[in-house]
């Protein structure tokens, strides 16, 4: 990262869900502004803030009053079915990539690295924990996602989808069995193949 001018940190929501897309988003941070740390002071890995901290975090970090920029990049279910999750995952993070104004001089990424990203990236394991602008990232990834997944719960009331966001809780499980699977399923996915061996999800 030496010699770096602004750096991305890069994360993504929504990898083991049964239903709706996986959501990557960047925030880009300039190195040289020294008070930036203190700007983001609050900001941690989306999964320790309650959904009001979330909401809140999410709302400095996209209003406008701090010196970064944010990029979203979305992968749909039947992309997900088509390429995989792995691939799918990947064109979340580039596409998040490519919707900053400014691209970064160096990656920072929650886990193991975005394949094909044609930038100097360094992944970071437990990232959101250690890293403010990964944990800026997880936050805004959060947020746009759950807020998606909460419209289809208007769209689809019998799923619950504003309630489990898509992950396979036992609730969901049961409406996928008693009405099946909606467009917005991963149909590629357990249970939505052998629903009646019960169980979680999980690529088939």
């Amino acid at each position: 990262m030496r010699g770096a001018r602004i750096v991305a940190g890069l994360d993504e929501v929504g990898r083991g869900a049964l239903a709706g897309p996986v959501v990557a988003a960047a925030v880009a941070l300039r190195v040289a502004d020294d008070g930036l740390a203190d700007a983001l002071a609050g900001v941690r890995d989306s999964k320790q803030l309650t959904p009001a901290e979330r909401g809140a975090q999410f709302d400095r970090i996209t209003g406008g009053g701090l010196p970064l920029d944010v990029g979203v990049g979305w992968a749909s279910p039947l992309e997900i079915d088509a390429v995989g999750i792995a691939r799918a995952n990947d064109l979340a993070m580039l596409r998040a990539l490519a919707a900053l104004p400014t691209p970064p001089d160096h990656v920072l990424v929650d886990g193991y690295g975005v394949r094909l990203a044609r930038l100097p990236q360094a992944p970071v394991v437990g990232g959101d924990r250690v890293s403010c602008s990964i944990a800026a990232a997880s936050i805004v990834a959060k947020v746009r996602r759950d807020a998606a997944m909460v419209a289809l719960g208007w769209d689809w009331p019998a799923y619950g989808f504003d309630r489990h966001k898509g992950y396979g809780t036992a609730d969901h499980i049961a409406a996928i069995r008693r009405h099946g699977p909606t467009p917005h399923h991963r149909l590629s996915w357990r249970p939505l193949g052998p629903a009646a061996a019960g169980g979680p999800g999980r690529p088939a």
